[in-house]
């Protein structure tokens, strides 16, 4: 690749979907020019031309061309620098589409399930999520012993595509753990998880894009205080 290339991304600092490319970027070693952008104020003109459909981060612009959805960047950053770094998706088909498989199940299953069990005003419904948040959890700590077959990640002894799919919401779980006593990561009944967990957040790569816990605890709590007093007014 030649020396011209300009890689962008636009994210937000708490963005669990924003961690996914960063990680991913890392892991290839490509130098990127980071955007910060501000979804609560006015979206920047860059975004809303970027991804005019859904108007979210992120997004990569690569040579100027817009990449959205955060998994569908990583796929595009695993294939584009293939030469570089470890492969992020599984070489076999097979285990790829297995990686696939679970990572929907995360993105389409489990974490709107939290997200609902976490903006819910019904105490009978916040049970019945977190329920279902713990299940999912259980249904992960099994899939992660049979895929990883002993070893740190779901992909191997590297971090690969599931664990950028999973780990991009350990800030989250941990943040709500100390805002709320939450301790969805319990070692009693998903041990192998919490294992991969610690291993993940303790990686170098990971260590350097993820927002502090008590920081993402506390813009939380913050968001936790407006929706109160707007529901209050």
């Amino acid at each position: 690749m030649g020396d011209k290339e300009e890689v962008k991304l636009l994210g937000v600092w708490y963005s669990p979907y924003a961690i996914r490319p960063k990680i991913a970027l890392r892991l290839k070693s490509v130098d990127y020019d980071y955007v910060e952008e501000d979804l609560f104020g006015s979206k920047s003109e860059l975004l809303l031309k970027s991804n005019p459909v859904h108007k979210k981060v992120p997004v990569l612009l690569h040579n100027v061309k817009p990449i959205i959805e955060s998994l569908n960047i990583v796929e595009y950053i695993d294939e584009t620098w293939n030469s570089s770094g470890p492969s992020i998706l599984p070489s076999d088909p097979h285990d790829r589409a297995i990686a696939r498989f679970w990572s929907a199940f995360v993105d389409n299953k489990w974490f709107p399930a939290l997200r609902a069990a976490a903006i819910t005003k019904s105490e009978d419904a916040k049970a019945k999520g977190i329920e279902e948040v713990e299940g999912g959890l259980l249904r992960l700590d099994e899939a992660f012993v049979a895929i990883s077959k002993g070893r740190s990640f779901f992909c191997g002894d590297v971090i690969g595509f599931m664990d950028i799919c999973l780990g991009s919401f350990l800030v989250l779980l941990k943040a709500r753990e100390k805002l709320k006593g939450e301790k969805l990561l319990d070692e009693s009944k998903i041990p192998s998880l919490c294992k991969w967990a610690d291993e993940f957040l303790s990686d170098d790569i990971v260590k350097n894009v993820v927002p502090e816990i008590d920081r993402v605890a506390k813009f939380l709590g913050e968001l936790e205080a407006i929706a109160q007093s707007a529901s209050r007014s």
